[in-house]
């Protein structure tokens, strides 16, 4: 179908205000381009019973965290997210509305893992920090008030990738079962060459040359892309993960090789649900302040989460 009209209202302003692709531009203009763009189309933060930003022991130093709880009830499910941004752009701030509804509509906590950024701190740092979020919360699960039985993780774009490398090691740690996994447009694999690649070039869209410049900055060597780690859908077993909930969007680069890799999941015998958003573009999901479609697709994933930690 044709561009959702609200998506294509945002991608016409753009377009008239000259705003340059993040991809021109330095790292830190486009980080704080970044930050700028979400929060104006991301709406009004939600309030909750507590939310709270820490430090936690990490691989490369302190990681910084923000817990949302949404009530006093204890324990809590809980949900590690993690943010996107192509690991090179995002922050726990461009991700705080997404985490605040999350929380309020799936009834658990969520914490999001201020991991490190490329190209300051290039693949596999990221995987590491995200990794090491987890376990710190399935080990520190009483005094954070949650439920080490009910844990997930789920993330956007980078962070959907980064939370599907996460379970592969959650995997192999063979002592914590994820309830599940919420993958929102994420990269499956930093080599695909498939329609929606090539045909997503809109300049005022997420596209296929800003897919080209975040790898570059993550990275460094020729064979990473090829890591099970960066490129999850090259994994050569995905038996025994978690649940998924695959979400991609019509107009976005990465639709296929997500899609491809809810069909690899399936395949090896997980439950997964695969949901193509129509008329929608990369970045949807965090516009639920001015995309009718990105509250529809927040609503979906807490269902999901509930219906996961239900289960436990």
């Amino acid at each position: 179908m044709p561009l959702d009209p609200q998506l294509r209202t945002l991608r016409e302003q753009r377009a008239r205000s000259g705003a340059a692709p993040l991809y021109t531009l330095s790292v830190e203009q486009a980080r704080s381009a970044d930050l700028a763009s979400i929060r104006a189309a991301g709406g009004r933060p939600r309030a909750l019973y507590e939310v709270i930003d820490r430090h936690l022991p990490g691989t490369g130093g302190e990681l910084p965290v923000r817990i949302y709880r949404p009530s006093a009830e204890r324990p809590l499910p809980a949900l590690l997210y993690y943010f996107g941004g192509g690991w090179t752009l995002g922050s726990i701030d461009t991700a705080d509305v997404l985490c605040r509804d999350l929380a309020a509509e799936a009834g658990c906590l969520v914490v999001t893992v201020g991991y490190r950024l490329a190209p300051e701190h290039p693949f596999p740092a990221a995987v590491h920090d995200c990794h090491a979020a987890l376990r710190w919360v399935a080990d520190h699960a009483e005094e954070l008030g949650a439920d080490p039985a009910a844990l997930a993780v789920g993330g956007d774009s980078a962070g959907g990738n980064l939370a599907a490398a996460v379970t592969l090691l959650a995997r192999a740690d063979g002592d914590l079962a994820l309830a599940g996994q919420l993958l929102v447009y994420p990269n499956t694999d930093q080599l695909a060459d498939d329609a929606s690649m090539r045909d997503n070039a809109d300049p005022w869209l997420f596209n296929h040359h800003s897919v080209a410049w975040y790898g570059r900055h993550y990275l460094t060597a020729p064979q990473d892309a090829e890591h099970p780690l960066a490129s999850p859908l090259r994994a050569a077993d995905l038996s025994g993960l978690p649940p998924a909930l695959v979400i991609t969007a019509e107009y976005d680069p990465l639709r296929d090789q997500g899609e491809a890799y809810a069909a690899r999941l399936a395949t090896a015998g997980v439950p997964v649900e695969l949901t193509r958003y129509p008329g929608m573009a990369h970045g949807f999901f965090a516009m639920t302040g001015t995309v009718d479609a990105a509250r529809t697709a927040n609503l979906q994933a807490a269902r999901f989460l509930r219906d996961c930690f239900g289960s436990r």
